[in-house]
């Protein structure tokens, strides 16, 4: 991030006695980066022709900026200016707080906007000319005046950027609704406004901490008292309707309306592996029918992608809108994830320097370094995280990363495409395992299609990444029993994937087959090949 966008001086929240668990890790990592899928895949389709629902919407670039292929619109940017602060640990409520979000926001409209809202434009040029108070005061009192003398002054364009303010405040409610208020009222101060944000930080807030959609409707408490029949009418149409009912969703209500009818109308596939059929594509099924709204999609999508991010997370985002996701101020998909991630943890990074550590620090337990060839494809390595410091130039042209490994360039180079897969080592801390290992391998597919030369590899590469070689071998046509007596003879004939039953047990469920897994020893009968 642009030091230029912190300042160092803001006071900071105190953090949680009780750290976030993986589950609600990724679902928190998946805030920042799923209103930006929304956003850039909306970007083509902005005031555009509405897509027929068999359209599919791609992340394609054009529309008004005219943007690259996957990058995000001002939605994200100046989602990105509140959590460049929000990153720090920062308290969103205190002045030098939102005096440097309103710094950011000037500093974007001046230097980064490819994009910006009418009134947006109007708040922010009229507070750069304000003789009086701080920039946030000034900005504020600016959004006052616009909403005294405008009739429509309850844009969307304060919702659009409000996810960052719930990862924040995930153990204070409270002080949610405070900053939500606050930072909305820095350019939409029109209380309906206000209402929609503290409604959808309301709903990441429970999704992130309990992996549900309710706390949108539960939100509605939040609110003042004469207000709350409303937005329970206003829910009950977007249940009922489709989210291209509302043909004009510039509107704070409509936006939201749109938004939340995406969600709640897209039904969660069932888990079948066998036809891959997963929960986790609702995010893409549901950011899709957002886009499929019409008229302001971009935004409609990044409203409901933030959502969607804080019930599925990371590992639900498909890799491909993962790897194309780009904006300003340079950033990609895992520089969202170090902010919404950071934010989440009050800025503190773990005992490993993750997420903000040029490269996270590799344990003890990984050994040395090693590679082996994938027993069905010369063109694919495995091996371990020690690999990858390996110094010079790289024998190959791509990693696909199964664990962290930090913000900096993979090996030495930047030249080499570098897939990062969310996926856990421990049992029971996947929440899309399945997903994420069928995404990995396709990854990999997909990669060597394209003649790349892959290095596979976890911490160990001893547990993960030999479960994702043999998805990827299930792929290439061998059967996954086979696949796995490959992988382990290629790996020295020692893993520690029979201590995941539950990754190992998905090879086979992807394939469409009963898992299969010794329940006794001698392990050596369950590897040995079939004549």
């Amino acid at each position: 991030m642009n030091a230029k966008l912190v300042d160092p001086t803001i006071p900071t929240l105190t953090p949680a006695a009780h750290p976030l668990n993986a589950h609600a890790t990724d679902r928190a990592a998946g805030v920042l980066l799923g209103a930006a899928c929304g956003d850039a895949l909306g970007v083509p389709y902005e005031f555009a022709r509405r897509l027929g629902p068999d359209e599919q919407p791609a992340m394609i670039g054009g529309g008004l900026g005219p943007y690259k292929p996957g990058e995000y619109s001002d939605d994200t940017q100046m989602h990105v200016c509140i959590a460049a602060v929000a990153s720090t640990g920062a308290d969103l409520t205190s002045p030098t707080a939102l005096d440097q979000i309103a710094r950011n926001f000037h500093r974007w409209r001046d230097g980064g906007a490819s994009d910006i809202g009418n009134q947006t434009s109007s708040v922010l040029r009229a507070a750069k000319n304000h003789k009086t108070g701080t920039p946030a005061q000034a900005m504020t009192a600016e959004a006052d005046a616009y909403t005294a003398r405008t009739r429509f002054s309850a844009g969307n364009g304060s919702l659009m950027r409000t996810g960052i303010v719930a990862l924040a405040y995930l153990d204070d409610a409270d002080g949610m609704v405070q900053a939500a208020t606050m930072i909305s009222s820095l350019t939409h101060s029109d209380p309906e406004c206000v209402e929609a944000c503290i409604l959808w930080c309301a709903g990441i807030r429970t999704a992130v901490l309990e992996g549900h959609f309710d706390g949108v409707r539960d939100g509605i408490a939040l609110l003042p008292e004469d207000r709350q029949e409303i937005w329970h009418t206003r829910l009950d149409e977007a249940e009922a309707n489709p989210p291209h009912h509302w043909t004009r969703n510039g509107y704070v209500v409509t936006a939201l309306q749109a938004a939340w009818s995406a969600i709640t109308n897209t039904p969660v596939p069932e888990l079948a592996p066998e036809r891959g059929s997963f929960p986790a594509q609702h995010f893409q099924l549901a950011t899709e029918a957002a886009v499929r709204a019409g008229d302001d999609t971009d935004t409609v999508a990044a409203i409901a992608g933030a959502l969607l991010g804080a019930r599925w997370g990371v590992s639900a985002i498909p890799l491909a809108w993962q790897q194309a996701v780009n904006g300003w101020p340079t950033m990609s998909g895992p520089d969202l994830v170090r902010l919404a991630v950071l934010t989440a943890r009050k800025g503190m990074d773990d005992g490993d320097g993750w997420p903000s550590a040029p490269r996270v620090k590799i344990p003890g337990s990984a050994g040395k370094g090693y590679v082996a060839q994938h027993p069905a494809d010369a063109g694919v390595l495995l091996g371990n995280l020690p690999m990858t410091e390996f110094a010079g130039t790289p024998p190959v042209d791509a990693v696909v990363s199964l664990c962290r490994v930090g913000q900096g360039p993979i090996f030495s180079s930047t030249d080499i495409e570098h897939v990062r897969v969310w996926l856990v080592d421990r049992e029971g801390e996947n929440s899309n395992l399945h997903y994420a290992l069928d995404q990995a391998a396709r990854q990999v597919l997909r990669l060597r299609k394209e003649g790349k030369r892959v290095f596979l590899h976890c911490v160990a590469g001893r547990s993960r990444t030999p479960a994702v070689a043999a998805t990827y071998s299930t792929l290439l046509g061998t059967d996954p029993r086979t696949a796995l007596t490959e992988v382990w003879a290629t790996l020295g004939k020692h893993w520690t994937l029979l201590a995941h039953p539950q990754l190992h047990d998905a090879v086979y469920e992807l394939a469409g087959q009963q898992p299969y897994r010794p329940q006794s020893r001698p392990r050596r009968r369950f590897f040995r090949k079939r004549s």
